[in-house]
């Protein structure tokens, strides 16, 4: 009953013939993740062997895809004549939507989206491809116009990965 308040665990009731109904329990998603995952590792074995297998092309080409793919995604939710701020607090909120757990603030010089966490540390490490996928994304949402620099990266050690955005002249 603890873990069921803790949304560790789920129950139904099941009647199958005379008695009482039995009590099915299972873990929930939030009990789930207490327990070792390892799909990053398998992510980056597949794109290791992948590269090994079929060629580097192979993984540029998987890389686009999903480049496209987001792309066409957050273009649907951030509008081109949307004012730079508004692009980029949409940005920011998509990217926590996805595990990134963004945020932006404004300054003199522009702003600085904040990613604190990474959730594709793991294949972004085997493949810097999806690192060079996301500034070209932001890139084409923000807007040609706009500036884009990485200042900090999650995969060169640093704590976070943030990115100054400057409006174009």
């Amino acid at each position: 009953m603890k873990l069921e308040k803790e949304d560790l665990v789920q129950s139904r009731s099941v009647a199958k013939g005379r008695g009482r109904p039995k009590q099915i329990w299972s873990l929930t998603e939030r009990g789930n993740s207490r327990f070792p995952d390892t799909h990053a590792n398998l992510t980056a074995n597949l794109i290791n062997m992948m590269r090994e297998t079929l060629g580097e092309n192979s993984v540029k080409q998987v890389i686009k895809k999903h480049e496209n793919t987001m792309l066409s995604r957050y273009s649907k939710e951030i509008q081109e004549d949307f004012d730079l701020e508004s692009r980029v607090a949409q940005l920011a909120e998509i990217r926590s939507r996805d595990g990134y757990m963004a945020d932006y603030d404004k300054d003199d010089e522009g702003f600085l989206l904040i990613e604190n966490h990474c959730p594709i540390c793991v294949a972004a490490k085997a493949c810097q491809g999806f690192c060079r996928a996301e500034m070209n994304i932001f890139q084409s949402v923000l807007g040609e116009e706009v500036q884009i620099t990485r200042t900090e990266h999650i995969v060169a050690g640093d704590r976070r990965c943030a990115y100054r955005i400057k409006p174009g002249n």
